[in-house]
């Protein structure tokens, strides 16, 4: 392992972790179209993923179509924290983020109607609150 590696193997680990729970993320699509597509096709309706009169699959969309939204922000303000303040404390950050996004599905519901439960709001803000720990950090060490 060279040393820019072992130095930022914190950051490195929680970026896989990441990826790994979009993939997971992608795979409850999965498993969700499969299961809505089954319940149609036994009541004899068509399925049309996209015409949003199945609340789950609304749900687990939301899911990964939040986190993808939010992926940019976090691995780039994760990994300036790594380069810029240290690996540790852009592991210890990043894995609460990580484990805001691992709890996301647990705020929106299994059901997604018109509006978003407002309890989501309580994740979504946290989530805000660790990039902006980031971000004030970096510039802060940036600035002097």
């Amino acid at each position: 392992m060279n040393a820019f590696t072992a130095h930022h193997a914190p950051t490195i680990w929680v970026t896989l972790a990441y990826i790994g729970l979009y993939y997971a993320f992608l795979l409850n699509i999965l498993r969700v179209k499969r299961r809505v597509a089954a319940q149609c096709r036994d009541a004899g309706q068509r399925y049309d993923r996209y015409d949003g009169r199945h609340p789950e699959m609304l749900a687990a969309d939301r899911v990964q179509l939040n986190m993808l939204e939010h992926m940019p922000p976090f691995l780039v303000l994760m990994w300036l924290q790594s380069l810029i303040v240290s690996p540790q404390s852009a592991a210890a950050l990043g894995s609460i983020y990580l484990l805001l996004r691992v709890s996301y599905p647990v705020f929106l519901g299994t059901t997604l109607k018109r509006d978003i439960p407002r309890r989501l709001l309580i994740n979504t803000f946290a989530g805000y609150g660790v990039l902006t720990v980031f971000a004030g950090w970096q510039v802060a060490r940036l600035l002097g």
